[in-house]
Formats: C-alpha cells, sequence, structure tokens
C-alpha cells in the first residue's frame, strides 16, 4: 500500500469512526443506565438520516442558504430523539423494565421490524441523498489528498465534542450525578429520592438523539436506502460487544479501531470489508468475554 492510500484509508476509517461511535454511545449510554439492549436504536439512525435529508431537500426547494445545513442535521436529530424516543420508553420499554432480558430483546426488535416498515411507508424505496453541506465547506488537502472538509473535520469534531460534553455531563452536573447513580443501583437511588423514572427516560431520549445525530450526520454523505438502519445497528452491536456494554471511553476506541480495520480491508481486501468488525469482535469475546474495557465492579456508565 502505497502513502497516499494509506492516508486514504486513515481519513475514511476516522469518518466513519465517529459515526459509528455516535450511534454505539447512544446504544451503551441507554445500556448502562437501563439495562436493555435496545434492538430499535437502528431505526433511530435511519430516521435520523432521512429527516435530515429530507429537510435538507425542503431547504433547497426553498433557496436558503447551505450556511443553514448544518443547523437541519442538529434539528432532525432532536426531533426523531425526542419524539421517538419518548415514544418508545414511555409506551414500551417501561412495561418491561423487570421482564427477561431475552423478552426485552424480543420487543424491541418486534418495534424495530415496525419502524422499518414505517419509512418505507414514508420515504418508500427511492434513495435519499443530500450533500449541500458537503458541497458548501468544500475540499482540504491533507500531504497531498484531497478530502472534504466535512469528513475531516465535522464529522470528527462533532464526534469528540459529544464524548468530551457527555462525560462533563455525568461527572459536574446534578442530572449527570442521578444518572450515575441510577445506572449503580436503581433501587438505592430511588430511596435516596431520585426520581428513577425521570432518569430513565431522559437517559433514553439521549441516547435516542445520539442515534438519530449519527444518521443525521450520515446523510451528507451516504445514500439512505432501505435496511440501512439493520446494517448499522449490526455494527454498533459489534462495538458496543467489542468495548464492553456500558463503557462510554471503550466505546470511542473500539469504534476507531473498528472504523480503521474496515476501512483498511476496503482498500486491501474488498470482500473482507463486511467480515472484518465481526472478525475483531469475535477474537475479543474469545478472550475476553466481558469486552474489552469491561471489569469487575458495579455498573457504571
Amino acid at each position: 500500500m502505497n502513502q497516499e492510500l494509506f492516508l486514504l484509508a486513515v481519513l475514511d476509517g476516522i469518518s466513519y469512526a465517529a459515526l459509528l461511535f455516535l450511534v454505539a454511545l447512544g446504544m451503551t449510554l441507554v445500556f448502562g443506565v437501563m439495562r436493555i439492549l435496545n434492538m430499535a436504536h437502528g431505526s433511530l439512525y435511519a430516521f435520523g438520516g432521512y429527516f435530515a435529508a429530507t429537510l435538507g431537500l425542503w431547504a433547497v426547494a426553498k433557496g436558503l442558504s447551505p450556511a443553514w445545513s448544518f443547523l437541519w442535521l442538529v434539528l432532525a436529530a432532536l426531533v426523531i430523539g425526542a419524539v421517538l424516543g419518548t415514544v418508545l420508553e414511555v409506551l414500551l420499554l417501561r412495561r418491561i423494565y423487570h421482564k427477561e432480558q431475552i423478552l426485552q430483546l424480543l420487543v424491541t426488535f418486534a418495534a424495530f421490524m415496525i419502524f422499518e416498515d414505517l419509512q418505507r411507508m414514508i420515504w418508500g424505496a427511492q434513495p435519499y441523498f443530500v450533500s449541500d453541506i458537503v458541497n458548501y465547506l468544500g475540499v482540504a488537502e491533507v500531504l497531498g489528498i484531497t478530502y472534504t472538509r466535512y469528513q475531516l473535520m465535522v464529522l470528527p469534531g462533532v464526534a469528540l465534542v459529544v464524548f468530551f460534553g457527555l462525560r462533563w455531563f455525568l461527572k459536574s452536573s446534578r442530572t449527570g450525578r442521578q444518572i450515575v447513580a441510577v445506572a449503580h443501583n436503581r433501587e438505592v437511588a430511588t430511596a435516596m429520592g431520585i426520581d428513577a423514572k425521570r432518569i430513565c427516560l431522559l437517559t433514553f431520549v439521549a441516547g435516542s438523539m445520539l442515534g438519530a445525530l449519527g444518521g443525521a450526520l450520515a446523510s451528507p454523505t451516504t445514500s439512505l436506502v432501505p435496511g440501512i438502519g439493520a446494517e448499522m445497528i449490526v455494527l454498533s452491536f459489534a462495538v458496543v460487544a467489542t468495548a464492553g456494554l456500558g463503557q462510554i471511553e471503550g466505546t470511542l476506541v473500539t469504534a476507531l479501531l473498528i472504523g480503521l480495520a474496515r476501512s483498511f480491508a476496503v482498500y486491501l481486501q474488498p470482500e473482507m470489508e463486511v467480515l472484518v468488525p465481526y472478525l475483531i469482535m469475535v477474537a475479543v469475546l474469545l478472550f475476553r468475554p466481558q469486552g474489552l474495557f469491561s471489569v469487575a465492579q458495579a455498573r457504571r456508565v
């Protein structure tokens, strides 16, 4: 592999890892606090992407400046996360908190299938794609490689802001400390006066927004087609399982590892692209079934 291909693979891997991290972070945050592995999380990614593309196409039709494009992406994630996250948590998940995990998986998978059909009903099978913000930001040269500024700066930048912002929020804010308390021991936290139902709702909505944000940010560089949510949920689960369920820092490192491995596979062995993330997961779980970053302690986020 020559230097140009190596650099291109690294840049592609980092930009893809940023999207993968945002989606996987939402999943691991929800599991860390609520102990539910939400299989409908991939639908939030898809809905965030489709809604962002719809808003972007509407803005183009209205002749609005591409400078506002990033606003549409964030707005789409906030709306989808707030609406679908609230509906799922209040109407569905509250009824299965204390049920067996296999039942929780089946129920959230059923929600995923319903959302897949709903997605087809709203947007059909036609691919959606809007690249205004990518064109607006233009390209930059990195050691002789021409690369879009959107993928080079915006995607990794948003991922890092979300990571450090979430860590600060959990450690320094009153609500964040309540979330950590519920994650450690919900019964004790409730006895201390913390409204666990409210905390679970806030956590699930926040996780839903992160999943939708990943889809919204992917919409300018990815053609949105039916089934895109299923692909992302499987990859996100590979990241979360490899890092260890509920591990935020580990999710960042593992997303970068899998993103880079997948990118290098694309350039070196394209037929291995789909397989590489799961080979990494299997290799890790064979030697550390609890994940790379999990330790034997009280559950944390």
